[in-house]
């Protein structure tokens, strides 16, 4: 069942806008989106919008809690909605295809490091690397000799 989108932005204290709304339904429909796709997509819809405006928009509903900020290496920031189960993702390295990756043992954070130096751990966070099926397909594909 879809969420409220007003609903959640307001419990989070927040205004409900027409850019925070289209950003949110946004990322339901494409998450691990970065600003520059987000700001694309949306410019279909508001010819207006500029990007500062859905680098602010994006800064709001991650310090809400309303979307989570990920930050693959070599890659911009990537934005998702789903929040509050502290998963994963594995990241191609060939074209940066981001898929989501369930816990990978035991409970929140799901991995436990040799040390703390005395912090209190609250989440874990774990990219995994490798080539996605599109780009290994890709990469076995022979190229077709020219004909003599």
């Amino acid at each position: 069942m879809p969420s409220d989108l007003s609903a959640d932005i307001r419990a989070a204290g927040l205004r409900v806008t027409r850019g925070r709304l289209q950003v949110l339904e946004l990322l339901e429909n494409a998450p691990h989106s970065d600003a520059e796709s987000i700001h694309a997509l949306l410019r279909d819809v508001d010819p207006d919008i500029s990007i500062q405006s859905v680098h602010n928009i994006l800064s709001a509903l991650a310090s809400a809690g309303l979307v989570r900020r990920i930050e693959p290496a070599r890659s911009p920031a990537r934005y998702e909605r789903r929040l509050g189960d502290n998963h994963h993702h594995v990241v191609c390295t060939e074209c940066g295809a981001i898929e989501d990756v369930d816990c990978v043992v035991g409970h929140a954070p799901c991995l436990t490091p040799s040390s703390t130096s005395g912090f209190t751990i609250a989440t874990a966070e774990v990219n995994f690397w490798g080539v996605c099926p599109d780009c290994a397909t890709v990469a076995e594909t022979p190229v077709a000799s020219p004909v003599a």
